[in-house]
């Protein structure tokens, strides 16, 4: 079946790879965006002629009732990401993150359905060698983790929606983003030929940006089984401290060097391990592994030769 999708923050690091999935399906879809980047990742999907893309801020709700009352889906992926732009605009975040969701509920007929992205970091400081389940305590340990699971408590109260939590995402997209924790080591093995690490115990888990899109694929394939529920998405196979972290990346890149810092510590204090059995016994399976991510990241910081590809 064929739908009407809007996607906010279309442009962006998930979004750029999404939305060509999205049109490759037949489905018609729809980008509000303000650009903040000056990126020009979707520049190949105009001559779809299922495409349309509007340059516009999520928390105008005049430009959001216009955007979203012909979507059978709304997938709100605008947000600003990541412990250092939320600090640096705290505002914007809350705005952003959380209040721009809650006018999407307000307006949206009860009919449209919402597929949110939220994070697993939500979990904050896990308890050692126990996995967090969807139904272990929200405890976020940052701005952009709290906004995000007060966005999702309002799309799952509202109903007819899923929440979508997922693991630190890795892999090339045409938005790219090198200070995610993957690309980022990566990108300092390829470039720097060294890390040090602050915190090298803590774990968290991981997902391929294109399985991200193959999840939004799943929930709207299979959503009246899925729909009112979170989900874990991220790779069961990949629970790993960042030291495991590095030792995977040294495994490709063999003159890499990292060492664990005595002194200092990491500003981002998640630590957790996951259980994605939930959306794993709804047939969902990830396809691409964290070597083939860290292979794919070699081969795009091959191209990529500068910085300007970070969120601050």
């Amino acid at each position: 079946m064929k739908y009407k999708l809007l996607v906010t923050g279309g442009a962006g690091y998930l979004g750029s790879v999404l939305i060509p999935e999205l049109l490759m399906l037949g489905h018609k879809v729809t980008v509000l965006d303000t650009f903040m980047f000056g990126q020009s990742s979707l520049v190949e999907c105009c001559s779809n002629v299922n495409f349309e893309v509007i340059r516009g801020d999520t928390r105008d709700e005049s430009t959001l009732r216009n955007s979203l009352k012909d979507a059978d889906y709304i997938i709100p992926l605008a947000a600003l990401v990541g412990a250092p732009l939320c600090n640096k605009d705290k505002i914007g975040t809350e705005t952003t993150n959380r209040d721009a969701i809650a006018t999407i509920t307000r307006i949206a007929s009860k009919d449209q359905r919402i597929i949110i992205p939220t994070t697993n970091s939500g979990y904050g400081i896990g308890q050692k060698d126990i996995f967090c389940t969807e139904d272990t305590p929200l405890n976020p340990v940052s701005l952009y983790g709290r906004t995000k699971v007060e966005a999702e408590k309002i799309v799952l109260n509202r109903g007819n929606s899923i929440s979508l939590r997922f693991a630190t995402v890795f892999g090339m997209s045409p938005r790219m983003r090198i200070d995610l924790l993957v690309n980022d080591f990566t990108y300092r093995a390829v470039k720097d030929k060294f890390v040090v690490v602050f915190e090298g115990n803590f774990k968290r888990n991981y997902i391929h940006i294109r399985d991200t899109a193959r999840a939004f694929i799943h929930a709207m394939d299979n959503f009246d089984a899925m729909k009112n529920e979170p989900f874990n998405v991220g790779l069961s196979d990949a629970n790993l401290s960042k030291l495991e972290l590095c030792a995977k990346i040294k495994g490709q890149l063999p003159d890499f060097v990292y060492l664990e810092s005595p002194v200092g510590e990491d500003p981002d204090k998640r630590d957790y391990i996951v259980s994605n059995e939930k959306i794993e016994k709804t047939n969902f399976k990830p396809a691409y592994s964290l070597e083939m991510g860290i292979k794919e990241l070699i081969k795009g910081y091959t191209i990529i030769i500068n910085s300007k590809y970070t969120n601050v």
